[in-house]
């Protein structure tokens, strides 16, 4: 049997395992893994410009497909520039795998001065994934891509980081590695499925706050059977149709969304860490009776401890509810009509950028279909769509809230499209935020990807400008020039437009994505047709 080295047997087991996208960066460190990716390879790669970006893709690609994405890296600053996108995806359960080179064995934690050297460069990423660990030697690998693999199928995926130390790598196996066989197990705790069901029909004011770890479980039928009023996190928006009269989406974040939660008489809370980032407070108030339903056993009596708890799968939680609580009650005139008067009060107690965001957002959401995957970055106009963009799916709309770093969505959306290549996939960033990553307008362009960036310009870091304002804290740091963004995009090989009008902004919307490149949607906060008639 020929033999290959530890590098290259990596990347063809990864082709086993199903793995058919890898964003990186190669460098001196990393040739062997490159030795398995030249042509005829199964497994495309992406050349990212910066490895934070290449994080960040293999988390959009993660975040948008439920399937493990991958990040290869050198070591040293390879491992610290991606370390960012590892927080990110910790903050979301994704199953991102960072693959990186390390310095030689002999010189590990002997702090000798060789390349790329980081004393103990797990101990850096370890407090930002499930495991990470070092290959002692070759025969090793298998074993933790196996771990790996295992941990994304089975609880609450968390990202991985294995480094391989380069001497390592270029030591020659054989050419038999085999994937292994993840189970999938997760917990499957439904035994107090009757008890929960029995609250449901005693209460008279059930509200169901949804998570992302409830995509996948048929929560509509719940809201339905039950008469509950739906919220959602950002992770959970779309999980119930946000144009079902039960829903109130993302209004979690606001004051007419909480008031709701404090007056309900039993909450019941799937797959959601119930976090100040969700809520953008620290505690919510909580009168009613709490259930809590999750897949990792700590959140269980995390934030806000549950009177009754199920540590399940949510769609297994869910379908067993549902199985015990007959056909319930089908008469929700008195919770539909309270659902639209918190949306009429939100829409009337819009202030600041608001009333403008929800000019352009209602025109996006217009344009888009309902299955079109929105990145979103931080900035306002992401806050805003968190409860004024309807979202009718699961998984279409992804704002990490949780890690909340700057510059993500653009390269996630670069990944979600490798993930779903037949989905439009659009972008929103801010001024700010777009400079974190832009150069990566380079690597959509370079592999011809049509995904719409809109920029929201509004000269600066306006949150925190507003927040200093608030704070009476003098006004430092928060303005600053900007680039002419057009120019800047055209220079790296991208459409550029300025739209003055809706039906412009529409239309450029559309052009984007017949385009064999990124598209550059530039739109001031100042224009005037983002003015309510």
């Amino acid at each position: 049997m020929a033999k290959i080295s530890c590098g290259e047997a990596t990347i063809r087991l990864l082709e086993k395992y199903g793995v058919d996208t890898v964003f990186g960066i190669p460098g001196v460190h990393t040739l062997e893994f490159y030795r398995a990716l030249g042509e005829g390879s199964a497994i495309r790669h992406v050349q990212a410009r910066n490895e934070l970006g290449a994080g960040f893709m293999a988390d959009g690609y993660a975040r948008s497909s439920g399937k493990p994405g991958v990040c290869l890296t050198i070591s040293g600053p390879g491992v610290t520039n991606a370390a960012t996108a590892l927080g990110q995806a910790w903050a979301d359960s994704l199953p991102l795998l960072l693959i990186s080179a390390e310095a030689p064995s002999h010189t590990l934690g002997k702090g000798r001065g060789a390349l790329h050297e980081v004393t103990d460069l797990n101990a850096v990423t370890r407090p930002l994934t499930a495991f990470s660990v070092c290959a002692s030697h070759a025969e090793e690998v298998p074993e933790l891509l196996a771990r790996a693999f295992e941990s994304f199928s089975s609880g609450r995926p968390r990202p991985v980081h294995i480094a391989i130390p380069t001497d390592i790598l270029e030591t020659l196996v054989e050419d038999d590695w085999t994937p292994g066989k993840p189970s999938g197990n997760r917990p499957d705790d439904t035994a107090k499925a009757g008890e929960i069901a029995k609250r449901v029909r005693a209460a008279t004011m059930p509200v169901l706050l949804v998570g992302g770890g409830a995509a996948g479980a048929d929560v509509t039928a719940l809201a339905e059977r039950s008469g509950a009023i739906v919220l959602s996190s950002n992770a959970g928006k779309g999980i119930v149709p946000e144009n079902h009269p039960l829903s109130l989406g993302g209004a979690l974040c606001r004051p007419e969304g909480r008031n709701l939660l404090a007056s309900a008489d039993l909450v019941i809370a799937i797959g959601t860490e119930m976090s100040e980032t969700d809520s953008y407070v620290e505690n919510l108030n909580l009168s009613g009776s709490l259930v809590r339903i999750d897949i990792d056993p700590s959140q269980i009596t995390n934030n806000y401890p549950a009177e009754i708890s199920m540590v399940c799968d949510a769609s297994a939680a869910v379908d067993a509810i549902l199985g015990e609580m007959g056909d319930g009650n089908a008469d929700h005139r008195k919770q539909v009509a309270q659902v639209e008067n918190i949306r009429k009060e939100i829409r009337h107690s819009l202030s600041g950028s608001e009333p403008k965001h929800a000019v352009l957002l209602e025109r996006l959401r217009d344009t888009l279909p309902d299955e079109a995957l929105i990145l979103s970055d931080a900035t306002q106009i992401t806050y805003s769509a968190s409860f004024l963009l309807p979202v009718n799916l699961p998984r279409r709309f992804h704002y990490a809230a949780g890690y909340c770093a700057l510059g993500f969505a653009f390269p996630n959306a670069i990944g979600a499209k490798f993930a779903n290549p037949e989905l439009p996939v659009v972008a929103i960033a801010g001024d700010g935020g777009t400079m974190f990553t832009v150069q990566e307008l380079v690597t959509a362009a370079e592999q011809k990807l049509p995904i719409p960036l809109i920029l929201w310009h509004n000269d600066g870091y306006k949150q925190i400008r507003d927040d200093m304002r608030s704070a009476n804290v003098p006004r430092v740091a928060v303005d600053g020039i900007a680039p002419d963004y057009p120019a800047l995009a055209r220079a790296m090989h991208c459409h550029a437009v300025q739209p003055d009008s809706p039906e412009a902004f529409a239309g450029e919307i559309r052009n984007a994505f017949k385009a064999d490149r990124p598209t550059l949607i530039v739109v001031r906060e100042d224009s005037p047709w983002l003015n309510p008639a």
